[in-house]
C-alpha cells in the first residue's frame, strides 16, 4: 500500500483488504519552532496485547521514512533524526492527545535510509533507563521514540538472510540498474507479483534518482558561484565585473553580497553585546580547553556521563 509524498496529500486514509493506513501532512510547523518537511509520514495500526488483561487490541503508531543520498558533512545525521522524531512526538499535542493525557502519546518510528555509505549497516537507537542510585521504578513508555538508521553501501550486496532488506532497497534506489533489472530482482528473488502499477512506481523511483542527482549538481554549481562572488568582492572587483564572470545579473550579485554583509554585521553586533572575546580555537579566550562553558563533572556515584538521558543498547 503506497502513500503520496506530496505535502498535503499524505493526510488521507487508505483502506485495502481490511488494512487501514492513515497518512499525515508531511509539513509540520509549531509556534516558534519553524517548518519541518518530512519525506513520508503515516499512521499504521498493528495488533498488540494490552497490559493487564492480556487482550488483543489495535495499537497505532506513527512511521516516518526519510531518504538521504549520502551522509552530509554539514551536520551529524543522527542529530537530525532525533530532532525529526522529537517533533513527531511533540506535534501530537491537541491532535492525538489533549491536556495532560500523555499516556495517549503514540510511538514514533523514524526510519532513515542513507545511500552511498562505506558499508551496509543497520542501527536501532532508542531510549534506555539506567539506575544511578536505587531503583525508582519510573512508569512510562521508553519505546515512544525509535530511530532506525539503514546504511546502503555503494555496491549491491548478495541476496542472503542478513542483507535481504539492503539488497531490495539498494536495487530500488540504484542508479546503475535499469527498471527491468530492478523488477527482475523483485520478482525472482522476493516473489513479488509485477503489475503495471508497480512497474510505473519503480520507473518513477528511477526518475526520482536522476532528478536528485541533477538537483545536487545545480546546488553545487550555485555554491561555487557564491564562493567566487565573495572572493572577487574581497579583492575589490566591481559588481559588473563579478556578474560578467559568474554569468549572473547585477541584481543577483548585489543580493548575494547584501545577504553576506548583513550576516557579518549581525555577528559583530552579537559579539559586542555579549562582551565575549573569541580566540582562534573557537572557544572563549582564557579557556585552555577551547570550550565555551567550563566542564561539569557529576558526582562519582552518578557514574560516567554516558548514563545521562537516552542511550543505545
Amino acid at each position: 500500500m503506497t502513500v503520496p509524498t506530496e505535502p498535503g496529500l499524505t493526510h488521507c486514509v487508505y483502506e485495502k483488504n481490511g488494512e487501514r493506513l492513515v497518512g499525515l501532512n508531511t509539513e509540520n510547523q509549531e509556534l516558534q519552532e519553524g517548518m519541518v518537511r518530512f519525506d513520508i509520514v503515516f499512521y499504521v495500526n498493528i495488533p498488540s496485547i494490552s497490559e493487564g488483561n492480556q487482550e488483543y487490541r489495535l495499537s497505532q503508531m506513527i512511521i516516518n521514512v526519510e531518504a538521504q543520498r549520502k551522509e552530509t558533512s554539514e551536520y551529524k545525521i543522527l542529530n537530525r533524526a532525533v530532532f525529526y522524531g522529537s517533533r513527531l512526538i511533540s506535534s501530537q499535542k491537541e491532535r492525538d492527545f489533549t491536556n495532560s493525557n500523555y499516556d495517549d502519546i503514540k510511538r514514533v518510528y523514524s526510519i532513515w535510509v542513507c545511500m552511498n555509505m562505506k558499508e551496509n549497516s543497520m542501527s536501532y537507537i532508542h531510549l534506555t533507563e539506567k539506575d544511578l542510585i536505587g531503583s525508582g521504578g519510573w512508569k512510562g513508555d521508553l519505546k515512544l521514540l525509535n530511530i532506525i538508521m539503514i546504511g546502503l553501501g555503494k555496491e549491491l550486496p548478495k541476496h542472503d538472510e542478513i542483507y535481504e532488506l539492503h539488497r531490495l532497497l539498494g536495487a530500488l534506489l540504484s542508479e546503475k540498474l535499469t527498471v527491468d533489472e530492478k523488477l527482475d530482482i523483485m520478482e525472482t528473488e522476493y516473489g513479488t507479483t509485477i503489475e503495471e502499477a508497480l512497474r510505473e512506481e519503480v520507473k518513477g523511483m528511477s526518475n526520482l534518482g536522476e532528478g536528485i542527482m541533477e538537483e545536487g549538481i545545480a546546488i553545487g554549481v550555485e555554491k561555487e558561484k557564491t564562493r567566487i562572488i565573495f572572493q572577487m568582492d574581497k579583492k575589490g572587483f566591481s559588481v559588473e565585473q563579478i556578474a560578467e564572470v559568474t554569468g549572473k545579473t547585477k541584481e543577483e550579485v548585489e543580493t548575494v553580497l547584501n545577504r553576506k554583509h548583513k550576516s557579518e554585521k549581525k555577528n559583530v553586533r552579537k559579539e559586542e553585546h555579549d562582551g565575549i572575546k573569541y580566540d582562534s580555537s573557537g572557544g572563549c579566550a582564557g579557556n585552555d580547553e577551547g570550550s565555551f562553558f567550563p566542564r561539569y563533572r557529576p558526582p562519582a556515584a552518578w557514574g560516567d556521563s554516558a548514563g545521562w538521558g537516552g542511550g543505545r543498547e
